[in-house]
């Protein structure tokens, strides 16, 4: 069974995605906007890296919304 860590990891990733998919970024552009590595975001968004909150502040900067809006989902 999945702690409730690993399912808010993967909530928080699937919803990085979708606003990711939403702005038509790509893993590459993404990362160079807010110097991330591509593979670092990709574990991000399949929920195998627990992040911190600085990591949410600089995809947020990345992805031009403010950090909330990448916590915004059901916890």
């Amino acid at each position: 069974m999945k702690s409730n860590y690993n399912k808010i990891q993967e909530k928080f990733g699937e919803n990085l995605r979708k606003i990711r998919e939403e702005k038509d970024f790509s893993l590459r552009e993404l990362s160079m906007k807010c110097e991330i590595d591509d593979s670092k975001i990709s574990k991000i968004e399949n929920g195998k890296f627990n992040i911190q909150l600085s990591t949410i502040i600089e995809l947020a900067k990345g992805l031009g919304v403010s950090p909330k809006e990448l916590l915004d989902f059901d916890f």
